[in-house]
């Protein structure tokens, strides 16, 4: 199957200009419904599978977007590198609205760790995920996001917190204290399933509001946010179309073998049920 390359992210995302639209894929997964039919199309000779995350029209909140149905089919499709765009709330003057954050590190403040693993059910397995994101993918991104003159910000710490209420402005403050950069809703879960996936994920962390710590500052609205994110779109885009056409075509970077050295249950004691289930992630293993 033909190395692909996926983007999450919401509307907006589907008007890539030379984007090569071909087709629209339900999948079905043993996780149930992804949140959307996925869209598959080429770009610069590349193939691409696009998938909202809140589905069309923005319809899944946070908290009922299937994580494990969307990165399963996405990785049934071939896809091997995701481009995630999300939008976040800054804890950080510095970090203004509509900035780029490129995030490296995460903190999980979610509490449906069963949802974000493939594994279990009688096949053990820990990936490491000390450095959550392709280092190789956020190079592109960054160097792409600078080509287009976007005020970019090199790493940071994305802090995950269950929403689909915004921040209390204690719980505002207490992660500034923590060191964190920028809140967000949805992005951890999809990091940590790409990489037991063997997928290769960076995030554009789209900056939308200064949450509620910042006094000087409207406290965060959707109307603001959703102002913010269309502004984004248009940016997102732009730095897409530039790093498609860099990005290898053989998935050989590290987080293409992280399962190496991770699973814990010997072959011979994997339910096959599950087994099976699992086959676009373990095949290789089989």
């Amino acid at each position: 199957m033909e190395p692909a390359i996926g983007i999450i992210g919401g509307s907006g995302l589907y008007e890539l200009e030379g984007f090569a639209k071909e087709e629209e894929r339900v999948v079905e997964t043993p996780f149930g419904k992804p949140s959307d039919a996925l869209t598959s199309g080429t770009l610069a000779g590349r193939r691409l599978w696009f998938l909202p995350r809140h589905g069309r029209g923005h319809r899944i909140m946070p908290h009922e977007i299937n994580h494990r149905a969307n990165v399963w089919a996405l990785r049934s499709v071939g896809v091997r590198w995701v481009i995630c765009i999300t939008a976040v709330g800054s804890l950080r003057v510095e970090l203004r609205p509509r900035d780029v954050v490129l995030v490296d590190q995460f903190f999980d403040r979610t509490s449906g760790r069963d949802q974000h693993t493939f594994f279990g059910r009688g096949i053990a397995a820990h990936v490491g995920f000390g450095h959550p994101l392709s280092d190789g993918l956020r190079a592109l991104l960054l160097d792409a996001s600078r080509q287009e003159g976007l005020t970019v910000h090199d790493r940071g710490t994305y802090v995950n917190m269950d929403g689909p209420a915004f921040s209390t402005k204690a719980e505002s403050e207490v992660h500034r204290k923590l060191g964190f950069d920028v809140v967000g809703m949805t992005n951890l879960p999809e990091a940590k399933l790409a990489r037991e996936a063997e997928i290769a994920l960076a995030t554009m962390a789209m900056v939308t509001d200064y949450d509620c710590w910042h006094e000087e500052e409207e406290h965060v609205t959707a109307e603001a946010v959703i102002s913010h994110l269309r502004a984004n779109a248009d940016a997102a885009k732009r730095v897409i179309r530039r790093v498609i056409p860099r990005l290898p075509t053989v998935p050989d970077w590290p987080a293409h073998r992280a399962l190496d050295g991770a699973l814990m249950t010997a072959r011979e004691h994997w339910p096959e049920e599950v087994a099976r289930e699992l086959a676009p992630i373990l095949g290789r293993f089989a």
